[in-house]
C-alpha cells in the first residue's frame, strides 16, 4: 500500500449547484487527508495573489489548467503517492481561470481533461479523483 498524501483544495467561488454539492458531501468525508477552502473571486491577479497566500514554502501547488498534463486515473495516483512535498495544494480558479503567476508558481499544471468544465464541476470531478486514486493506493474496488 502507497502512501496518500495530504492535500488541499483551494477554490476560488462557491459552490451553489445543490446536485455538486450533494457529490462533495459523499467523496468528503472519505478523505480526511483532504482539506477544503474557498475564496471570494474578484479578478484572476487578485485571486492568484489569495490562493498562494494560503500556501507554505512546504506546499507542492497543483495548478488545475485544462491545458495542463492528464493523467489516467491509476497514474494521477502514482503520482500521490509519490509527493514531491508533505502537502499537495491543488487550485481551481474562477470561471476565467487562474492567474498566470499562480501558473507559474506551480509544481505542476495538471487537467482533468482537455474539455472545458465549470469550475464548480471540475472541484466533484477532483474530489472524486482523488477519492479514486486513494482507492487505488489500498487496493480497494471502487476503481474496479
Amino acid at each position: 500500500m502507497s502512501a496518500f498524501p495530504k492535500v488541499k483544495l483551494i477554490a476560488v467561488g462557491k459552490v451553489k449547484k445543490v446536485w455538486i454539492r450533494q457529490g462533495l458531501e459523499m467523496y468528503v468525508p472519505r478523505l480526511p487527508e483532504l482539506e477544503i477552502q474557498e475564496i471570494k473571486d474578484s479578478n484572476p491577479d487578485k485571486e492568484g495573489e489569495q490562493l498562494l497566500s494560503l500556501t507554505t514554502v512546504n506546499d507542492s501547488v497543483v495548478a488545475l489548467s485544462e491545458a495542463g498534463k492528464t493523467y489516467t486515473s491509476v497514474d494521477f495516483a502514482h503520482y500521490l503517492s509519490q509527493a514531491p512535498s508533505h502537502r499537495l495544494v491543488f487550485m481551481i480558479g474562477s470561471a476565467e481561470g487562474l492567474s498566470e503567476l499562480v501558473k507559474q508558481k506551480s509544481a505542476l499544471q495538471f487537467s482533468l481533461s482537455p474539455m472545458t468544465f465549470p469550475h464548480e464541476l471540475a472541484r466533484l470531478m477532483l474530489v472524486e479523483q482523488l477519492y479514486r486514486a486513494k482507492n487505488i493506493l489500498q487496493g480497494g474496488s471502487y476503481h474496479k
